[in-house]
């Protein structure tokens, strides 16, 4: 079905519209309209295909997204399904696959933790977990945030003073650690407590857990009362503090007249800004709250946009028994459908409330609104700086993609490059680069950072990135001659350089800049937003490469030299080391002693031992 369709659903360049409708079905299914490129542009779904799809060649007024998208189909596939549930499945497999620029996308695409209970074991921990729920134990949320599965944990740790340690430390243990000499565990690992009264305290963690507060408050109360009339008062006033941070934690808590398990999707629009907040009640506490801002088109449909949003937040996570929405939203029926059948058991989509609903939309909007706002100020405030710099450094025109190199190692050893991008929105952290540097002298600098630029701006002269309107490098005027020399190189000396020179002391503030071409150095204002924003890009580009710098130099510090030997396997690694108790052994053995083990041939045995014999 190739060819393209001006804004009135006229034929052009041989695509007729008439002739594709005809050929459709009536039954659900996805579109998926792309351009000349290939580029899939939009992923829609139908009730009934060929309506839907024949909406767009009717003649009828459009809006102004869909006129620009109608301006660029070149093609048009349509996939059938047999119900409007699967549909919805394929359509948000579809949208997470081509990521269209005509589809309000969601750029949150991240798991979200549980509490995970290792009931498997003689002695349960608690810890967060994000992978697939396919391990033994039970496992509570999903929470909004790792914050508050942390603070969750905390809470936990303070009161029951369950164990959070990995197995493997535990089963080691001597000794009581830290987090019994605080108060926080109960040293199960040593024998400081029993298994019966572990488990019983695992018992109160998994009620508080299930929002069951009552019955664990009435469970304390009555052992505080066993323990008093026992005469044991040190164990009373244990269970007295217990009882005191319990009633301490459910004060703090927001919401005391819930129960179930539900969310809350507030949606507010403020100009060109969108903002949905998502309030998370589990076992009736509420967890915690989260906002998205999703990338949509320019015209305003909250019905769209709400139903764009559940079907891409929920399609990769397990739905609570109910969303409340504040928006009406298209599809409702099918979406609760579609999450239920995922989550093998019924997903209700509500709209409408009084009394505490109405109360907890009005809180979630009331959170939207306060997200957008700081959204707002923090993009006008990003905005400024960008017109500063682009005034300081007279570019013409607003500059709209910085790219910042920065250089780390350790003495020369395990040097790495980094390139961090910001865009007018802030970092854009799916273009960030890092690149291990090899084949120079340990500590040279300036060659590292021309290595690191070379290979850079080669692959973007592949067409791989866009060329950044501004680079700079964090360093003087040395990084500067090794970055205009790989430019000129490149032919690539259009391109603003940068070089940042810290201060007296490296003290903020006190940057100076260098500019290619001119000898005298820059020097900003304490105070200039041009400098606020130079100065956060190279704290990134800093950070970013220590981080890469930490990570190689671990793994040098954990490799073997039994590593590099080609056709030495992890297999016959572990034979090697069994055989010979050791490293050190290996290093003093012959080629007919290597040869004794399983699995090393003559060839084999002759590298490993050259491994250790240079001579």
């Amino acid at each position: 079905m190739n060819g393209k369709q001006n804004k009135k659903g006229n034929e052009i360049e041989g695509f007729n519209p008439k002739e594709m409708i005809s050929n459709l079905t009536h039954c659900p299914g996805v579109y998926l309209i792309s351009n000349s490129k290939g580029e899939v542009i939009y992923v829609g779904k139908a009730k009934d295909l060929r309506r839907r799809v024949g909406s767009y060649f009717q003649g009828r007024a459009q809006d102004t997204k869909t006129m620009a998208m109608l301006s660029q189909v070149a093609n048009i596939d349509v996939t059938v399904t047999q119900t409007e549930s699967e549909a919805l499945i394929l359509e948000y497999n579809l949208i997470k696959e081509h990521r269209p620029r005509f589809n309000i996308l969601l750029r949150d695409d991240k798991s979200y933790p549980y509490i995970h209970v290792s009931t498997d074991h003689d002695f349960p921990r608690l810890t967060s977990y994000r992978r697939p729920r396919k391990i033994a134990g039970r496992h509570f949320g999903p929470y909004p945030s790792a914050s508050a599965v942390k603070e969750a944990l905390s809470q936990l740790q303070k009161i029951f003073k369950i164990r959070q340690c990995e197995d493997s430390y535990f089963s080691n243990r001597t000794r009581p650690c830290l987090q019994y000499q605080i108060q926080r565990c109960t040293a199960p690992c040593v024998g400081l407590i029993s298994s019966d009264d572990y488990q019983r305290d695992i018992e109160h963690a998994l009620l508080f857990l299930q929002g069951d507060s009552g019955v664990i408050t009435e469970k304390l109360a009555k052992s505080m009362d066993e323990a008093s009339e026992k005469l044991e008062f040190e164990i009373a006033a244990e269970y007295r503090d217990k009882l005191s941070k319990l009633k301490e934690i459910e004060s703090l808590q927001l919401v005391s007249r819930a129960s179930g398990n539900f969310d809350v999707v507030g949606l507010v629009y403020q100009e060109n800004l969108c903002c949905i907040t998502v309030m998370c009640f589990r076992s009736g506490r509420l967890l915690g709250s989260n906002s998205y801002f999703p990338r949509m088109p320019s015209e305003k449909n909250t019905s769209e946009i709400m139903r764009s949003f559940l079907l891409q937040y929920y399609g990769g996570r397990e739905a609570p028994s109910e969303i409340l929405l504040s928006e009406a939203t298209s599809d409702a029926e099918a979406l609760a459908e579609m999450l239920g059948n995922k989550s093998k058991r019924r997903v209700l989509i509500k709209y409408k409330f009084r009394g505490d609903r109405a109360r907890w939309i009005e809180m979630a909007l009331t959170n939207a609104n306060h997200a957008a706002d700081l959204k707002a100020k923090s993009s006008a405030s990003l905005l400024r700086q960008y017109k500063s710099l682009t005034e300081i450094l007279n570019l013409g025109k607003l500059a709209h993609r910085l790219e910042c190199f920065d250089i780390s190692h350790m003495a020369g050893g395990a040097t790495v490059g980094s390139c961090v991008v910001f865009g007018t929105d802030g970092p854009v952290k799916a273009d960030y680069r890092r690149f291990n540097v090899t084949d120079i002298t340990p500590g040279d600098d300036y060659g590292a950072l021309a290595q690191v630029i070379k290979r850079r701006y080669l692959r973007i002269k592949k067409g791989e990135a866009s060329i950044p309107d501004v680079l700079l490098v964090d360093g003087g005027q040395g990084q500067l001659s090794a970055a205009a020399s790989v430019l000129k190189e490149l032919q690539l000396e259009n391109v603003m350089l940068v070089a940042i020179a810290k201060g007296q002391d490296r003290k903020p503030g006190r940057e100076s800049l260098y500019l290619r071409g001119i000898s005298q150095a820059i020097k900003l204002p304490a105070n200039s937003p041009a400098l606020y924003l130079i100065q956060k890009i190279r704290d990134e580009a800093h950070r970013f490469a220590i981080e890469g710098h930490k990570a190689r130099r671990k793994k040098q510090q954990y490799s073997s030299p039994l590593d590099g030997i080609n056709g030495l396997g992890p297999k016959r690694r572990r034979a090697l080391l069994r055989n010979f108790g050791g490293l050190q052994a290996i290093t003093r053995a012959s080629v007919d002693d290597l040869m004794k083990v399983k699995g090393i041939s003559r060839r084999l045995g002759r590298l490993i031992y050259s491994q250790f014999h240079s001579d």
